[in-house]
């Protein structure tokens, strides 16, 4: 059953109960998913990235962002789309898009203290750089709750959507998706991890985005989303360790 983002903390909590109970490794994208598009920080890295195409090839800005959404819906990401076509230095790119400025994102003491209540482990899977999740989940104060993360460089440069990458991530890691949630912020990006056997959770944003597209932000209801939210807190705060039933024991 699927939760319109409107309703869902209106409705009873034993549904969230009993789908989350056999959870023990929570898994979590990064941008627009462990905080709220008014703190402005994915705009500042997509700005960076035309401006990269921008420097790199001597374009306008018009013609630098619509070869950036080329290579976006062609590869996956423009990163993927530079390696492949030009065999740039992913580190030179990632260390020039993620050169932003995080004043605007506070500390969500909150979100903290919900993910730390969790039963089990707790796992960053992002497109982006080790070094901008550590500085994001740092400046929200709840690094320290994660055991790792995952990137686009431990990816391969695969990112998600591709099955490739959420199977390599679930090898490094030892997870069993059976016993996963994840979280994320893009619909199409929930699919494998459905497909894998995980409970997916989708995150919307409370009011309309303006620095992305419409289905980046929609409430899909889909066999693949198994709940919707605008409120990741307020989602996570019934399954902490003390409302969760007991995990099954393992023989």
């Amino acid at each position: 059953m699927n939760h319109n983002a409107k309703i869902t903390s209106a409705l009873p909590l034993l549904p969230q109960l009993d789908a989350f109970g056999h959870v023990d490794h929570w898994i979590f994208d990064l941008d627009n998913t462990l905080y709220s598009h008014e703190a402005k920080v994915w705009p500042q890295v997509d700005e960076r990235i035309t401006l990269f195409l921008a420097e790199m090839f001597g374009l306008d800005g018009i013609s630098s962002r619509a070869l950036q959404k080329y290579y976006y819906q062609r590869y996956g990401t423009t990163l993927k789309g530079l390696m492949e076509e030009y065999g740039i230095d992913p580190a030179d790119f990632l260390d020039f898009a993620h050169e932003i400025d995080l004043t605007l994102l506070d500390p969500n003491p909150a979100l903290g203290a919900a993910i730390a209540a969790l039963p089990g482990r707790k796992l960053i899977l992002t497109n982006g750089s080790r070094g901008h999740a550590e500085n994001v989940a740092g400046k929200l104060g709840i690094l320290q709750h994660f055991e790792d993360i995952f990137d686009i460089v431990n990816a391969g440069f695969t990112p998600k959507p591709e099955r490739a990458t959420y199977e390599n991530f679930l090898t490094k890691h030892g997870v069993d998706p059976a016993r996963a949630a994840m979280f994320e912020d893009i619909e199409k990006n929930l699919i494998v991890p459905s497909a894998l056997g995980m409970k997916t959770v989708l995150i919307v944003p409370r009011t309309p985005d303006p620095f992305r597209e419409a289905w980046e932000q929609a409430a899909v209801e889909a066999g693949h989303v198994h709940f919707v939210t605008d409120d990741l807190t307020g989602f996570l705060g019934p399954l902490t360790r003390a409302e969760l039933p007991p995990l099954p024991v393992s023989k």
